[in-house]
């Protein structure tokens, strides 16, 4: 096509839910340098680089099996405690780093709205798949550790992989869907008020111990089971926990609200953002 027949025509977005498939798709091209941008910007002055990416989770397993594991005594249905909480932090941390990173979009990236046209919505799409690529990491991390524990320790009769890994696809599917519906809305409100900003770290760790993490679904007692399973990552974890380790069953009643909630948070997300960025310009 000659310069003089290009036209690009702009209009303007009206209602909530305005999601411009095709414009995505064109600028698919700079969806990958953003992804390429966050991946490499994250530790680019650092000594260690990416090895950032293996050694936050180990420390974090670190402190947990020797707080929780050792201190609290809390338990882990028989599999090894670094096992059992370095497979619960490998799905809630791509959750955390989706949800923050998104939760900023509008404020770290202003500088790029207010000079050139693209769907605003390739920022956040960046983000989780860039995020995706730290998951993918701590993934061979944790199989790394299951290989250790099956064939070099007596817990090894107690790890078993079967069909149960192939709901990890989806598993991981419904994480990137909870942390962009969340960071979406948290995206709107910065926008506007940036005291979510500082409240964005703080949620995040309240949300920690609301999720079954560093404890298991079963020992949680009955009466409280339900205000556990409103929490989307709820299911999540457990899910991921018991697809690897084979840790609990799979309860219809906690997966039912973890998708549930999944699907509302990325509606809810959709909409508030889509309604924001037609003025967010003037206001960031």
């Amino acid at each position: 096509m000659s310069e003089q027949n290009y036209e690009l025509i702009i209009e303007p977005t009206r209602g909530w839910f305005h999601i411009p498939w095709r414009d995505l798709m064109h600028y698919r091209d700079l969806l990958m340098i953003l992804v390429r941008r966050d991946f490499i910007s994250q530790y680019k002055q650092t000594i260690l680089g990416p090895l950032w990416f293996i050694i936050q989770p180990l420390l974090t397993t670190l402190v947990f099996t020797v707080i929780f594991g050792q201190i609290a005594r809390l338990g882990t249905d028989g599999v090894p405690p670094a096992l059992f909480y370095l497979c619960g932090m490998v799905p809630w941390n791509y959750f955390s780093g989706c949800l923050t990173g998104t939760g900023a979009a509008f404020t770290t990236n202003a500088h790029l709205f207010s000079k050139v046209y693209f769907p605003r919505l390739i920022i956040p799409l960046s983000i989780v798949v860039s995020k995706f690529m730290a998951l993918l990491v701590q993934l061979g991390l944790l199989i790394v550790f299951w290989i250790y524990f099956n064939g070099f320790t007596p817990a090894g009769a107690q790890l078993e992989l079967g069909w149960r890994i192939l709901w990890i696809p989806l598993i991981l599917l419904q994480t990137a869907a909870v942390g962009l519906g969340t960071g979406l809305c948290l995206a709107a409100l910065t926008a506007k008020y940036r005291d979510f900003t500082v409240l964005s770290g703080f949620l995040v760790q309240l949300w920690l111990y609301a999720t079954p993490v560093i404890y298991t679904y079963s020992a949680i007692p009955e009466k409280w089971r339900i205000w556990v399973a409103l929490n989307p990552m709820s299911g999540v974890v457990e899910m991921f926990k018991w697809s690897i380790l084979e840790v609990g069953t799979p309860d219809a009643k906690l997966i039912g609200f973890s998708v549930t909630g999944t699907l509302v948070l990325l509606v809810v997300g959709l909409g508030f953002f889509t309604k924001v960025e037609k003025t967010v310009v003037d206001t960031i």
